[in-house]
C-alpha cells in the first residue's frame, strides 16, 4: 500500500473520529505529497519511495524546529501541537536506528572506503545517508561522523 493510500485512509478515520489534531498532521502530509506530486521531477504521477522518505523527513524536522522555537519563547502548548504532529508523522516513517546500531553502520563506512581525515567526510556522508535513509536523520549521522574522524 503506498504512502498517500494509507494517509488517505487514515484521513478518513480521523474523520469519522472527529480527532482534529491527528487530522491536521494527516493533512500536512497530504498538502506536501500533493505538492511533490505536480512538481517538476515527478514524471509518472508516482512519488519515488526515497522521495516520499525524504519529504516526510523534512516536515518531522519542520515540527521539531518549531517546537523548539515556541518553547524558547515560553509557548508551551503550541510547542506541545507541534511535537504532536511530529510523532503522528513519524509513524509513516520506517524504524530509526538506534545510535549504536548507527555508529556501527558509519564504523563500516568508514572502513570500506579507507576514511582517515575530516578531509573524506563528504564521502562518508554520502554514502551512509543512502545506506540509513529514512532510519536516521543527516544531522545524526554528521554529527557521529565527525566524532569518529576526530574533529
Amino acid at each position: 500500500m503506498s504512502l498517500e493510500v494509507k494517509i488517505n485512509n487514515d484521513l478518513k478515520q480521523a474523520m469519522l473520529a472527529k480527532d482534529t489534531r491527528k487530522l491536521a498532521a494527516l493533512r500536512a502530509i497530504k498538502a506536501a505529497l500533493l505538492l511533490e506530486k505536480t512538481g517538476k521531477d515527478v514524471n509518472s504521477l508516482e512519488i519515488p519511495d526515497t522521495v516520499e522518505l525524504k519529504l516526510l523527513q523534512k516536515l518531522v524536522k519542520q515540527r521539531r524546529e518549531s517546537a523548539g522555537i515556541y518553547t524558547e519563547q515560553n509557548r508551551p502548548e503550541l510547542a506541545e501541537e507541534e511535537n504532536f504532529q511530529a510523532e503522528i508523522i513519524e509513524a509513516y516513517l520506517p524504524k530509526q536506528m538506534s545510535e549504536d546500531e548507527l555508529k556501527a553502520m558509519i564504523e563500516e563506512v568508514i572502513r570500506e572506503t579507507g576514511a582517515s581525515s575530516i578531509k573524506d567526510m563528504g564521502k562518508v556522508m554520502g554514502i551512509a545517508s543512502k545506506k540509513a535513509a529514512g532510519q536516521a536523520d543527516n544531522q545524526t549521522i554528521s554529527k557521529i561522523v565527525k566524532s569518529l574522524l576526530g574533529v
